[in-house]
């Protein structure tokens, strides 16, 4: 079994679903240290004016948990609609999603930033690009220690004997330590994606999945995993 353990990120850009996609159980990672500046609670959309960030304001504290994250109530929601609407309503796709963004941002008052990021990436995951990947909490399973022999006795638990990482783990992650335990560690490569038609020049992949979703429709899966056959063949 195959598995892969990511904190929750908001919007998360098309390296992320590649990554749930490749594996046959993915688990939410959000019983570990909220991080500052990071992806949690903010993304980037393409704008005329370049890439610009959306951001969900928090109560943020790198002394929580990322499930213990609150949302500040206030403008956001609609801030990020707005932004959202008025940068992609004339991409091609853009009209499929409305009844979803309409849900999320218009008709739904979110307080927990885990419970947002984990409800947008189950929807788009399952829904939007059909991947049949189970996703899961980490808290599902037991887990000892901390760093990466917390991360590490959770893989152990999981039953899994293949762990998908992103390369930014290997700052931390002892890849002998998984050896040892029979597990076969691999490192995601990024590299490759092809470029799709945006609205925008000159093209760029650090975007939200929702940039993939409103220029390319029901194409999506080909530019996040799908080519990567064609590359075979």
């Amino acid at each position: 079994m195959k598995l892969a353990v990511l904190q929750s990120n908001y919007l998360p850009w098309k390296g992320y679903f590649d990554i749930i996609h490749d594996v046959d159980l993915f688990l939410f990672y959000d019983e570990v240290q909220y991080t500052k500046n990071d992806w949690r609670n903010r993304n980037k959309i393409y704008t005329a004016t370049g890439l610009k960030w959306i951001t969900v304001p928090v109560y943020g504290t790198t002394e929580k948990h990322i499930d213990e994250i609150e949302i500040v109530r206030g403008r956001w929601q609609m801030q990020h609609y707005q932004a959202i609407l008025t940068n992609y309503a004339k991409a091609p796709y853009f009209r499929q999603y409305r009844d979803f963004l309409d849900f999320v941002y218009l008709d739904t008052v979110w307080n927990s930033l885990s419970e947002l990021n984990q409800f947008l990436i189950r929807k788009i995951a399952t829904d939007f690009l059909h991947i049949s990947t189970k996703l899961d909490r980490s808290t599902s399973y037991s887990s000892a220690g901390s760093g990466h022999q917390k991360l590490l006795s959770l893989v152990k638990n999981t039953g899994a004997n293949s762990y998908e990482s992103g390369p930014a783990a290997q700052s931390y992650i002892i890849s002998s330590d998984y050896r040892e335990a029979g597990i076969e560690l691999i490192w995601k490569d990024y590299s490759g994606y092809p470029q799709y038609q945006q609205l925008h020049d000159p093209f760029q992949h650090q975007v939200s999945i929702l940039d993939v979703l409103f220029n390319t429709g029901p194409d999506a899966p080909y530019f996040i995993w799908g080519w990567r056959e064609e590359v075979k063949n």
